[in-house]
């Protein structure tokens, strides 16, 4: 039985030789275009360019205006010259340095002037705390007046009505100043209602007549504060 190829035709008997060939070859061909290199002449005339021209800035040329020249000054107001004939009276300083032909004053000549304190004094400060009545014996006489005055406002005390059915309670603070003559003056009360502040008015109303507090030896005014407390059982 016959081949159906000819084996001297076969083409693919040699295909390995071929491709390798070929590769070889375009690998060369690839070397060769990118290690090509050519190179150029250029010629630059220098002398033809001109730095100087340019590097140079034109300034531009400003005119500045002067100002306006000042206005010429107002003439002035005529001056009408009226003689003084009033006569200058100098005052005379007398010298207060003493000389060897002066009086001497003596002691006794010169007047006792008494200088009364009339600003008020606190009740911590003053010097002879104000006496309350029952209180001349005492040795602490500013505990003693707390206490007599503890038990005055106790003595004197009535809740208000008015202010026990509103449920009303509170603190009311009382300030009041013991006069030169020792009466009772300037009371004054801070609380929550106006019901309390009077009753706390009506208790200071009854205070005694008290020895006035002094200072330096002189009657002086002495203001006193006290709180009272209305609570309700």
């Amino acid at each position: 039985m016959e081949p159906k190829k000819n084996p001297k035709k076969d083409l693919s008997k040699n295909s390995s030789i071929y491709f390798t060939a070929g590769m070889a070859l375009v690998l060369a061909l690839t070397y060769l275009a990118l290690e090509w290199k050519t190179f150029y002449n250029y010629e630059i005339d220098t002398t033809a360019m001109n730095y100087k021209d340019e590097l140079r800035e034109e300034v531009p040329i400003t005119f500045d205006t002067p100002p306006p020249p000042p206005p010429p000054p107002v003439a002035p107001i005529v001056i009408e010259v009226v003689e003084d004939d009033d006569s200058i009276i100098e005052s005379v300083i007398e010298t207060t340095e003493t000389d060897q032909e002066g009086a001497v004053l003596k002691v006794d000549d010169i007047p006792d002037i008494q200088i009364i304190d009339s600003v008020d004094v606190p009740f911590i400060l003053v010097e002879d705390v104000p006496v309350f009545p029952g209180c001349e014996k005492a040795k602490d006489k500013r505990a003693c007046f707390q206490t007599m005055m503890t038990k005055h406002i106790r003595k004197n005390f009535r809740y208000p009505e008015i202010a026990q059915e509103m449920g009303i309670e509170g603190r009311v603070h009382t300030t009041f100043i013991i006069q030169k003559d020792g009466s009772i003056g300037s009371i004054r009360m801070r609380g929550p209602d106006k019901n309390l502040e009077k009753e706390a008015a009506r208790i200071l109303s009854k205070l005694p007549q008290m020895t006035p507090g002094k200072q330096r030896g002189n009657a002086v005014r002495v203001p006193f504060s006290i709180p009272i407390t209305f609570k309700l059982q």
